[in-house]
């Protein structure tokens, strides 16, 4: 295994950084600096064609080119917010999910071949294995947000039997908009209704779940089975709840928070999952919630299929044209008529071949430098090492977890601004466009500043130590 670097072993980007928060405040003569940019843009060989549009904000909204069939969007929030990226919808088929190419047949997996369980098994070390019990109590909040998740857990909670009256839905349109509407109305940051690809179940998942040996509801000691997942229903329902930016402008990523920044989401996610599988059964149809406390399905090949995002260097992490993968997400499948939205491609491939900020920072180097996908369990993806980003995760002793490769992404860690929209309008037309983001991005120094003011939590660093019980070293 690799050594784990101190924290700080990256030196500092030595190259002058522009105060952002200035420049978006220094209003026309901003404008007319990035109007300038602009001009540079498109007077450069091979980006011209990519990106030529002064008149930005013509493309950047209406860049809906696919128009919803009626009832399909919402009635609170009747366009997708995809920021400033342009977007462009494809078709569901066997060859594609989205952009990801399929090669093959795309096996099924178990639940405890993930990172996570490697280390519950002991197989990524002792320090690893105890670190992954104790992390949700080496931060106060931590406990905090798994108790009431772990409660909304249990398998009478995400799943149940539906009520023998099954009401009729003679528009599926419509109670798209209105399954939407419900999650909006949940405080979902986003949604989207996709169909329910077959290998995006787990073939097995472990009883004990994952998450009871992290909330230590089950001792390490306690054997778990792998038990067959045969669900199979037609659509599945993903909803996503940001983690909150200003916690992360001021965090290094691998802090304190930085677990409590998925805890949070996760639990967010997990509570509007279930009020809506549950609903659903109410209307005399099959739903059964996934989330982070128990999960049937795999989260990344569904938000795909129900258009919100693709897939990125950080392995199977999908992000979303807005929000990057700065989210955790949850999801319903069911029976109920629906009608399943499009994957959707905003050039996150391309950017991703490009940009390698993720890679150049991740701690355990876990993250792949390949220029491209290469071949992965019948589809392309970029080949992370799952276990070398879960040693470092439960083995860090400098926070609780780690978040470097949300910190630094380029689609997460910028403020929503006019300035942010015209960034991933540039970002998302093409590999030289990408390229000219990946400099911009440099010079402002996104996600390498921490920003003081926005700290409002404590650290106490003398509980991040693992301790390993003196029988078990």
């Amino acid at each position: 295994m690799s050594e784990i670097p101190e924290k700080g072993n990256k030196k500092p980007n030595q190259q002058a950084h522009v105060s952002r928060r200035g420049f978006l405040k220094a209003g026309a003569g901003a404008a007319a600096t990035a109007l300038g940019v602009m001009g540079a843009i498109a007077s450069s060989p091979g980006v011209a064609n990519a990106v030529i549009d002064l008149g930005y904000k013509n493309s950047l909204y209406k860049q809906m080119e696919y128009t919803p069939i009626k009832g399909q969007w919402s009635k609170l929030k009747p366009k997708m917010d995809y920021g400033g990226a342009a977007v462009h919808f494809v078709e569901h088929n066997d060859q594609w999910l989205g952009t990801s190419q399929i090669l093959g047949k795309v096996e099924r997996t178990n639940e405890s071949d993930g990172g996570f369980p490697y280390a519950i098994r002991g197989l990524l070390g002792k320090k690893s294995q105890y670190g992954f019990v104790s992390q949700a109590i080496r931060y106060p909040l931590g406990d905090a947000l798994m108790l009431p998740t772990q409660e909304i857990s249990k398998e009478n909670i995400v799943n149940g039997v539906p009520k023998p009256d099954k009401l009729p839905i003679p528009d599926p349109e419509q109670m798209s908009q209105h399954i939407k509407d419900l999650a909006y109305y949940l405080r979902a940051d986003e949604v989207g209704i996709g169909k329910m690809p077959a290998y995006g179940y787990y073939k097995a998942v472990m009883d004990p779940p994952e998450g009871a040996y992290a909330a230590g509801i089950v001792t390490l000691e306690t054997p778990y089975d792998d038990v067959p997942v045969t669900e199979s229903m037609p659509y599945v329902i993903c909803v996503a709840v940001e983690q909150h930016w200003e916690t992360y402008a001021a965090s290094t990523g691998y802090d304190g928070i930085s677990l409590e920044q998925s805890f949070r989401s996760y639990h967010a996610t997990a509570n509007i999952s279930v009020v809506m599988a549950q609903y659903i059964r109410n209307l005399g149809y099959n739903a059964r919630a996934h989330h982070f406390g128990n999960y049937h399905a795999v989260m990344g090949p569904l938000l795909i299929a129900a258009g919100m995002g693709e897939l990125t260097r950080t392995g199977d992490c999908v992000a979303h044209p807005r929000m990057g993968f700065r989210n955790k997400v949850a999801a319903v499948t069911t029976d109920l008529p629906l009608v399943p939205d499009k994957p959707i491609d905003f050039g996150m491939l391309d950017f991703c071949r490009v940009c390698k900020k993720c890679a150049e920072t991740c701690p355990n180097q876990a993250i792949t430098y390949d220029v491209d996908p290469i071949p992965f369990n019948g589809y392309m993806r970029w080949n992370t090492d799952a276990y070398k980003c879960a040693a470092f995760r439960t083995g860090n002793e400098e926070g609780v977890n780690c978040g470097r490769c949300v910190k630094v992404c380029p689609w997460n860690s910028k403020e929503r601004s006019w300035f942010h929209d015209v960034g991933i309008w540039i970002g998302s037309r093409g590999q030289t466009a990408s390229s000219l983001l990946k400099k911009i991005d440099d010079m402002f120094g996104y996600g390498t500043e921490e920003i003081a003011r926005y700290k409002w939590w404590l650290e106490w660093p003398e509980m991040y130590k693992i301790r390993i019980p003196a029988d078990k070293q």
